[in-house]
């Protein structure tokens, strides 16, 4: 239940990131598209990102962090380009630019949504 609810946090978010982005762009049934571009991009960040981070590493700690924002740019940029050129998915990343602000917003509402949903108790009843 919570994968598939993270999973429509994701493609709301990416959604968001289109609407208010003018360099990204969706063709085609856009709920489908958000949905298939929410499964593409956390691929991408549960194969890539790790590899991106351990490799950039010293980057990252040298701008205390804020490297990751373009390596979460990088992600969405390489998600939208697996989605076009493999899948014939329509969710269109016109350059860095336009990737590192919808990653922004997409982690933005990501995380506001997700503060909506609680975790259930973890302690053992009796």
């Amino acid at each position: 239940m919570k994968l598939l609810l993270r999973w429509v946090i994701i493609a709301f978010s990416l959604f968001v990131a289109a609407w208010l982005v003018p360099g990204i762009r969706v063709e085609g049934n856009a709920w489908l598209i958000y949905a298939v571009m929410a499964v593409i991009l956390g691929l991408v960040n549960a194969v890539v990102r790790p590899l991106l981070k351990l490799l950039t590493c010293s980057f990252i700690i040298l701008t205390l962090g804020l490297f990751v924002l373009v390596i979460n740019g990088l992600t969405l940029w390489l998600a939208s380009s697996i989605a076009v050129n493999w899948f014939h998915v329509g969710f269109y990343v016109d350059g860095f630019w336009s990737a590192f602000l919808g990653a922004l917003i997409v982690s933005i509402v990501s995380i506001i949504l997700s503060a909506f949903i609680k975790e259930p108790d973890k302690m053992p009843k009796g």
